[in-house]
């Protein structure tokens, strides 16, 4: 039995000396085990005196007996279990749906210590035509966790996920409605429906925050909607960010479809839009999956996102001369350089000139100038 030192990242990606050591079983099977022991002296004299020892009597004696290595589907419920209470309720739904969707129909079957970097490809490619790069991404950190408590708990040697690269998020994530498809789109829509696709386009809230709305957050009189709240999977909670918490103004355009919601759900006093049963919605896919895809279809149009409504928003106003700052608080970004790194391509440039400031302001003063020296 040999004891030798492996370089380890972690999760952090510290590298750190750990002893393992390297053996042949009782099967004629060779294998190679962590001692879960730092590369310290001290460490090395309680391997070689007490550790090694110990399973070379086990050898011996027939009585080593192979730990069972789990597979992704079994270490996922380990890891979830771990990690519930750091996690709000919500989050850990989504990566229930992500892992059961997308991960385990691929590698929930394979024991955790044969998952490769080239396993890790093959998921992101087999993805690229179902969902977005941002989906992909969020998928791909949902099994970066599970791997990197594995890692941690020193059931693999090293996470394959570190050794794979993303999907660029790249400007294909961003396909805005022009005006003539957000017409057609509220013209094919009744109801609730319509003014709940009106708000979406005309404010670019977050859905969250849209079904998260009351009408207690609505002052008509001043033409503000106040966003304090975000709700999803029925959970509410504060914005994510600070500067997501914001007052919007309300359009001119967007009044009469929020006149019209009124008089659906206003005497209700709660949500401003409501369910078949008179509740609020539990989140945004009962939505999404029926009303909207429903009228996207009705109209002819390629399918996008609901999401793609907030772009359409930030788009449309950036591109017809509004100002950036005015846009960025109203999508409740943190600063409009955030702004300006989504959208800068949307942004009008006006016809002018540029730098005709300098030539008015220089050519007055040299003709100032001639004119001093003359009268001299």
């Amino acid at each position: 039995m040999k004891l030798y030192v492996k370089k380890v990242k972690n999760s952090k990606g510290e590298v750190k000396e750990w002893l393992w050591v390297n053996f042949i079983d009782n099967n004629g099977k060779r294998q190679r085990k962590t001692l879960k022991l730092l590369n310290t002296k001290a460490n090395k004299k309680l391997a070689e005196t007490k550790i090694i020892p110990a399973l070379l009597y086990k050898l011996e004696n027939n009585k080593f007996i192979e730990k069972e290595v789990p597979t992704l589907d079994e270490y996922m419920k380990i890891s979830f279990e771990m990690n519930k209470g750091t996690r709000t309720a919500s989050t850990q739904y989504g990566y229930q749906v992500a892992y059961d969707k997308r991960i385990s129909p691929i590698l929930g079957h394979r024991k955790i210590d044969t998952i490769k970097p080239a396993d890790v490809k093959l998921l992101q490619s087999s993805l690229v035509d179902v969902v977005s790069p941002r989906r992909i991404k969020n998928i791909r950190a949902v099994l970066n966790g599970i791997l990197s408590d594995a890692l941690d708990n020193d059931l693999i040697s090293k996470n394959p996920v570190s050794a794979t690269k993303t999907i660029p998020l790249n400007d294909s994530e961003i396909y805005p409605f022009s005006m003539n498809d957000i017409s057609l789109i509220l013209e094919n829509s009744e109801g609730q429906n319509r003014n709940f696709f009106a708000l979406a386009f005309m404010t670019g809230m977050r859905s969250g925050e849209m079904i998260a709305l009351k009408w207690s957050d609505i002052d008509f009189f001043k033409s503000e909607i106040n966003i304090s709240r975000t709700k999803r999977m029925g959970i509410e909670k504060c914005p994510k960010t600070k500067s997501s918490k914001r007052t919007i103004d309300i359009l001119d355009s967007l009044k009469p479809y929020l006149q019209n919601q009124y008089e659906l759900t206003g005497d209700k006093n709660s949500y401003v839009f409501l369910n078949q049963d008179g509740e609020g919605y539990h989140d945004i896919r009962r939505i999404r999956d029926s009303a909207w895809r429903k009228t996207i279809e009705k109209c002819g149009l390629e399918y996008r996102t609901i999401y793609q409504t907030r772009h359409s928003f930030a788009t449309m106003m950036l591109s017809n001369g509004e100002d950036i700052l005015w846009v960025s608080h109203t999508l409740g970004h943190k600063n409009s350089a955030i702004t300006l790194e989504v959208y800068a391509r949307y942004i009008k440039s006006k016809e002018k000139k540029r730098g005709s400031f300098l030539e008015e302001g220089l050519s007055s003063k040299i003709e100032s100038q001639t004119t001093h020296q003359f009268v001299s």
